[in-house]
């Protein structure tokens, strides 16, 4: 009676090594899809590294602030950073877009003035990239 009811619910041997087959292939897609984003990963990782620090801010007066800050980049390259001011409840009240010409110089401090549509309550690097 239990051969009956295999073969009605389709358990065969045949259906067995099919099922295997099956996971053997879903499986091994699955590595080489794993593997092939961590190639893709491991490399997007390899280009220069910008590093961009807060060092300090002054409110100047309700519309401005004056933003301090250090970028660490490779020499010879140019950048942009965005510089965000915010106000009490971390809303951008302020934004500005500075251009960093190339330099000899691996660090090299910035300050900015950003003008803000009210009182602002600290200003911020928001982020640097390669230009």
């Amino acid at each position: 009676m239990s051969s009956n009811l295999d073969e009605r619910y389709g358990r065969t041997p045949g259906s067995t090594r099919r099922d295997r087959r099956v996971l053997w292939v879903v499986a091994g897609a699955f590595a080489l899809i794993l593997t092939g984003w961590v190639v893709w990963a491991g490399l997007d990782g390899a280009g220069p590294a910008i590093e961009a620090r807060d060092t300090r801010h002054q409110i100047i007066d309700e519309n401005s602030i004056s933003v301090t800050f250090e970028v660490s980049l490779p020499t010879d390259t140019a950048a942009s950073c965005a510089v965000q001011a915010l106000n009490e409840t971390f809303t951008v009240v302020g934004w500005k877009v500075i251009d960093l010409a190339p330099s000899t110089d691996y660090t090299r401090s910035f300050t900015e003035i950003v003008n803000t549509t009210e009182l602002s309550n600290t200003g911020l690097i928001y982020r640097c990239w390669l230009t």
